[in-house]
């Protein structure tokens, strides 16, 4: 079970959508069964084929695209201009743009920056990383996560968009007003991606395990025996070699072996998998829900059972939340809403950070930070002046509370249209994963989830698959009600004509 904390905003949108959800009993939409948006070779112009066939020719060809080219974005939107279209994106760059495309504060914030300073390197401190780790690091305080149980009293430093310091308890503009700062507790590293992000955490974890061991047995570190990782079947953790050793698809890794040495594979809400960290073991990394891999969820108490072995062990317990994280689910973190007994020692994050912008971080505790010493890590471009200015921007909006009361309502009335499916189509649809903004279709026969993937596309809605057998929903986090509901009235079209054999 989920802690008893939720916030006031997801307690009262659920509470105004009992009546509709109750009511939503009249049969799936059959609104858009016609193709409106058709992908065959003669609904497209040469002009389009052309510009394809041109970037095909000098493009590595590492990804299966269909023919559409992008040119513009608004909102939940996206524009081509050959032929002239426009497609509801549900998939938001990849659970990417949280405030959408072209969001206009993002603009002028972008704007304002690269006008002053954009990149400055890391060798001299830049203010806005620090305005963002103490951003992250109050947020999770007063949210919860990392070790702390929600406090919505907790008082901290961070600056608003025009540069103005403030407390998000008492919004006070005059900093000699403000109470001094509490310890942090933690320490956050800046990266240019997830990617980064996960294979920064696998060597905090890798290097503070060896001096652990070293302080216990008395004996240099570099002959270590504490170097071994956990991960878990239908993860997805990056390409990089480090992060992919801890992703266990043959399709991904196959082509690239040997991986980097050291990594274990359990299965998800297995017990018996808590019992396969040994001693050996510096750390643990897992998905509390896994996007790529199929949107399943970790069941709590299975993940304090990996906490209290990782304890036992002394092993670094590492949430990757780069996709489920940073209010994804309504709440900071995935796990912000479970038990302190089910907390990591790290938090990777990117995706929704930088909406489109390219950034990723660690957020890390104190005692795990210490270990990263001076040239310990590194990055040229990661926390630079422009990319955190951006991030600090992107979180302020997202964790304003009149941002989340609106985000309550669309994931509420999400939850209410998915909820059906599988008794509407019982020969299609075998089931719904998630919750919040991050959600998935399962279906009986795994070709079924790309069929209505393309069924969708060519009636104007961009859904995404993940793992084999899942269409995946992971829209913007400001998208609007109305187009929540477009989204679904195609979904549940596309579905009525699988079930009747018309696709």
């Amino acid at each position: 079970m989920l802690s008893a904390y939720r916030p006031r905003a997801l307690v009262h949108a659920a509470a105004r959508l009992s009546v509709r959800a109750a009511s939503s009993s009249s049969g799936p939409s059959t609104k858009y069964t016609a193709v409106t948006h058709p992908e065959d070779a003669e609904s497209l112009p040469p002009t389009l084929h052309r510009q394809i066939t041109r970037l095909e020719s000098c493009t590595a060809n590492t990804y299966a695209r269909p023919p559409l080219i992008f040119t513009s974005g608004r909102g939940s939107h996206l524009y081509t201009a050959h032929p002239s279209r426009e497609y509801l994106d549900f998939s938001a760059g990849i659970a990417v743009n949280a405030l959408g495309h072209s969001d206009t504060g993002f603009i002028a914030v972008m704007a304002d920056q690269v006008g002053s300073l954009a990149h400055a390197s890391n060798v001299y401190w830049n203010e806005w990383v620090g305005e963002l780790a103490s951003l992250l690091v109050g947020l999770t305080r007063r949210e919860g996560g990392l070790g702390y149980a929600p406090d919505p009293e907790y008082k901290f430093f961070a600056r608003d968009s025009a540069g103005h310091l403030f407390t998000r308890t008492y919004m006070e503009p005059d900093p000699a007003a403000l109470p001094a700062p509490a310890p942090a507790g933690a320490k956050v590293f800046l990266s240019n991606s997830g990617t980064e992000a996960n294979e920064g955490a696998l060597k905090f974890a890798r290097k503070y395990g060896k001096e652990q061991w070293a302080k216990r047995t008395g004996r240099p570190w570099e002959e270590s025996t504490k170097t071994r990782f956990l991960c878990f079947e239908h993860a997805f953790h990056g390409r990089s070699m480090g992060a992919l050793s801890a992703t266990p698809n043959a399709k991904y890794q196959k082509p690239f072996t040997p991986l980097i040495p050291g990594f274990d594979v359990g299965k998800l809400n297995d017990m018996a998998a808590v019992e396969m960290i040994t001693e050996d073991h510096c750390g643990v990394i897992v998905e509390p829900i896994q996007g790529e891999g199929g949107i399943f969820e970790c069941d709590v108490a299975w993940l304090e059972a990996i906490r209290k072995r990782c304890d036992e062990v002394g092993a670094v317990l590492i949430y990757d939340e780069i996709q489920c994280g940073l209010y994804r689910t309504g709440t900071l973190w995935a796990h912000s809403q479970y038990p302190v007994s089910a907390h990591p020692d790290i938090v990777t994050m990117a995706k929704a950070l930088g909406n489109g912008y390219p950034i990723g971080g660690i957020l890390v505790k104190e005692h795990i930070a210490e270990t990263v010493t001076v040239g310990s890590h590194g990055t040229t471009f990661g926390g630079n002046v422009l990319a955190a200015r951006l991030a600090h921007y992107v979180l302020t909006r997202l964790s304003a509370p009149s941002f989340l009361d609106h985000l309550a309502l669309v994931t509420s009335s999400l939850s209410a249209r998915l909820a059906p499916l599988p008794s509407y189509f019982p020969k299609i649809v075998s089931g719904i994963r998630g919750r919040g903004a991050i959600r998935g279709v399962a279906f009986h026969t795994p070709e079924d989830a790309g069929k209505l993937l393309k069924m969708a596309r060519e009636r104007g809605v961009l859904f995404l698959t993940a793992g084999k057998d899942v269409v995946r929903f992971v829209p913007s986090l400001n998208i609007g009600l109305k187009d929540v509901e477009h989204a679904m009235d195609v979904l549940e079209s596309c579905l009525v004509l699988m079930q009747d054999g018309q696709a």
